[in-house]
């Protein structure tokens, strides 16, 4: 059984770092591509960052040049690099997956169960 565990997330001051870590387990034949995503009380859920399997990047335009997204293949692992925090940067953030489980022909999206930044004025 594939699973996506999240760590990282907590209670900052604007400006200030984090990092949060997803590491997929279970029994995985591929990972394509890996993502953060978040949604704060009220919004829809939005596409953070993506990273492809080949190490191409996407941001969304609210976080270019203070977040980097990055994945140790080897691990299964995404990590995203949160610098310049802002209030607005608040939100539950999660983890997700684009793989192929071993057992499957097909890809599917995998979700973690989220961690919660908070960032203080």
């Amino acid at each position: 059984q594939v699973q996506l565990m999240e760590s990282g997330g907590g209670l900052v001051q604007a400006g200030e770092s984090l990092r949060l870590s997803c590491a997929a387990s279970g029994s995985i034949l591929r990972v394509n591509n890996m993502g953060w995503y978040r949604q704060a009380p009220g919004k829809q859920r939005e596409l953070v960052a993506l990273i492809t399997s080949g190490d191409s990047t996407n941001y969304v335009d609210s976080v270019k040049g203070r977040f980097t997204i990055s994945r140790d293949n080897a691990k299964n692992t995404v990590l995203l690099q949160m610098n310049s925090l802002k209030p607005e940067d608040t939100a539950l953030y999660y983890c997700n997956a684009d793989l192929i489980p071993y057992g499957s022909f097909r890809s599917r999206d995998y979700w973690g169960q989220g961690t919660q930044v908070t960032v203080s004025s």
